[in-house]
């Protein structure tokens, strides 16, 4: 039997300008640019990119494709007065290494009562932690919270849930998956106060998506409509044969879901669109430090009904999609 081919639903349409934003926009070193945070703030659009920097592909392709090591990671700042076009800052604005920590990296913004809280991955030395931290200039970022070894692409919701800050994260586990690699869900916590997390629940499990044979998680924080809180995830598909990457065995191909959440127990998914809302198809989405990737990572509803949905193609670059808030509705099918 032959591999089912996914493709972009028809409703999806790719910006011309894509990337809108790579390596040679920013003024300071920079090799990959993607998994950006994107929302508006202040009467304008802003991004916190991840900086992968210090090798290039023909750095790769002169130690034979076994690896190079990036010099680190750090957060960039962008800002937009139509969410196409980007004024990159001078500077990074974020970054952590010392001997504990090795960096932080994947941003996602929410701004919930005129602050940016801002969840990010964490590598240690002790393993992968996910948290949470608010700013509100972009130059000094708090951390309210880590959770423990191995959780990551948390996003919050726009607002408090039945007086709660509720998040959505993917926890890695392993044993307890009965030796399946890779094999992650979806789940949702509940905090009063962005710093003490708990109350955890499963949202959706990597079977019940029908274009992932692997791990599945959070994409873009949730976007707020009358019929619930429209959400993205990533799902993952073990490819064949070996993919385009800078490096040795790439086999994994990133799908961009699509899923409707409960307005008052977003535990529950009433909705889900059961084939990949963005598939990897252009050559900036097939061709990078990692091709066949596409990772949602901010999502915004304009008043016009238009949504942008902000995305990480190949680990590389940064794209934009839109698409009519009730054509992605419409998607979803109820269960």
């Amino acid at each position: 039997m032959s591999e089912k081919i996914f493709s972009t639903a028809k409703v999806i349409t790719r910006h011309p300008a894509n990337p809108i934003l790579s390596a040679k926009d920013i003024p300071y070193d920079a090799s990959l640019i993607f998994n950006a945070a994107v929302t508006r703030y202040q009467n304008r659009y802003v991004m916190l990119f991840r900086n992968d920097y210090g090798a290039t592909e023909a750095d790769f392709l002169a130690s034979g494709k076994k690896g190079v090591p990036f010099a680190g990671t750090n957060i960039g700042f962008a800002e937009s007065n139509d969410g196409i076009n980007w004024q990159v800052h001078e500077k990074p604005v974020w970054q952590i290494h010392d001997e504990e920590i090795e960096r932080v990296y994947d941003p996602r913004m929410t701004v919930i009562d005129g602050k940016v809280y801002v969840c990010f991955a964490m590598d240690t030395r002790h393993g992968l932690r996910g948290g949470v931290a608010v700013t509100e200039d972009f130059d000094k970022f708090e951390i309210l919270s880590l959770s423990v070894p191995d959780n990551r692409n948390m996003v919050l919701f726009p607002e408090k849930i039945n007086d709660r800050f509720i998040r959505l994260e993917r926890p890695m586990p392993v044993y307890s998956r009965h030796g399946a690699a890779e094999q992650f869900d979806l789940w949702l916590s509940a905090s009063p106060d962005m710093r003490y997390w708990g109350d955890s629940k499963l949202v959706l499990g990597a079977e019940k998506v029908p274009f992932a044979d692997a791990k599945i998680g959070p994409a873009a924080p949730p976007v707020k409509t009358p019929h619930g809180y429209l959400t993205t995830f990533h799902a993952v598909k073990y490819a064949p044969n070996d993919l385009y990457s800078w490096h040795l065995n790439w086999r994994k191909i990133y799908y961009a879901g699509l899923m409707l959440l409960d307005l008052d127990d977003p535990s529950k998914v009433t909705a889900i669109y059961d084939e990949p809302l963005i598939a990897p198809e252009t050559v900036y989405e097939k061709e990078g430090f990692r091709g066949d990737v596409i990772f949602p990572g901010g999502m915004i509803l304009e008043d016009s009904g238009e949504v942008k949905i902000y995305y990480g193609a190949a680990d590389t670059v940064e794209c934009l999609a839109t698409a009519d808030v009730n054509d992605l509705l419409n998607l979803c099918r109820k269960i």
